[in-house]
């Protein structure tokens, strides 16, 4: 496995790839790996001859300067999970390597951008599509992996792929949870014990929630998913949509769309956690 740093270093080492015409698949991360990473990156290196893996922990998408800061940087751990499940190359950069100069481009991804994740961390989805437009000039890559955990993240890069005209398959990955149902997370080696075992309220809540929905209004759905985590110390609730899969806006009864997903975003003491859930999907 090679790491490397610069975007020189990766073009020479990719097109020699690209010249003996292997298929190249990239895995953009911010590092802190988890196995839900290790998913995506397993999936890639099954469907194509090389996987690159970025990490890079992208501070345009930061909208609180305190969560960059905060944000787990184990790139020496990091390298050991790659190596062991088969990564080919590691592209590391430093900030000055990615932004030699203020990147100023405004995407619009209207109306998918202004809601939920949108909505509450203005400038977010832009700062995504920077890095990861950026990423994708970069490695040239046939797919990209990104995980279904950031839901309305894999519908944004869908529209940007579309309306940047790249020739990538965006391959989306179903959400990986520890043995106890919790959404798998970078975010979750920040909690404390007592806040981990109030986590576990949001997967059990939204499984609940595909039962209690079978015989139940959305209203009715939604406000049982809201009360409990209201009810629940230590949470404090974002927002609780159930959005059409495709639009990601909001609708108010099932018969609105045969694609109904669930999604929630929340604070569990100061660490901002989110998740997702699929009520109707007929494909």
């Amino acid at each position: 496995m090679k790491v490397v740093a610069t975007k020189a270093e990766l073009k020479e080492l990719l097109d020699g790839f690209r010249n003996e015409g292997k298929s190249i698949a990239l895995v953009p991360t911010m590092g802190a790996l988890h196995q839900g990473h290790a998913s995506l990156v397993r999936r890639a290196v099954a469907e194509n001859d090389i996987t690159v893996v970025s990490v890079f922990v992208n501070p345009t998408q930061f909208n609180d300067k305190n969560d960059l800061k905060n944000y787990p940087r184990t790139l020496k751990a990091d390298c050991a999970l790659l190596e062991q499940v088969g990564a080919d190359v590691v592209f590391a950069p430093a900030v000055e390597e990615m932004y030699p100069e203020e990147d100023t481009r405004t995407f619009s991804f209207a109306p998918l951008d202004a809601v939920m994740e949108g909505a509450c961390r203005p400038g977010h989805f832009n700062g995504v599509a920077q890095i990861v437009s950026k990423l994708f000039y970069a490695v040239e890559p046939d797919r990209a992996y990104f995980g279904e955990k950031d839901f309305q993240q894999l519908a944004i890069i869908r529209e940007m792929v579309r309306q940047m005209e790249f020739a990538i398959e965006i391959v989306g990955c179903p959400i990986v949870r520890e043995n106890d149902g919790l959404a798998m997370s970078s975010r979750n080696t920040l909690l404390t014990a007592d806040e981990r075992e109030r986590a576990l309220t949001i997967s059990r809540t939204l499984f609940a929630s595909l039962d209690f929905a079978k015989d139940n209004s959305l209203a009715d759905t939604k406000a049982f998913v809201e009360g409990a985590i209201n009810d629940t110390p230590g949470l404090e609730l974002e927002y609780y949509q159930i959005v059409d899969g495709n639009t990601l806006q909001e609708i108010s009864q099932w018969g609105d769309s045969d694609y109904a997903v669930g999604c929630i975003a929340l604070f569990c003491g100061k660490i901002r956690l989110i998740d997702n859930i699929v009520y109707k999907n007929k494909k």
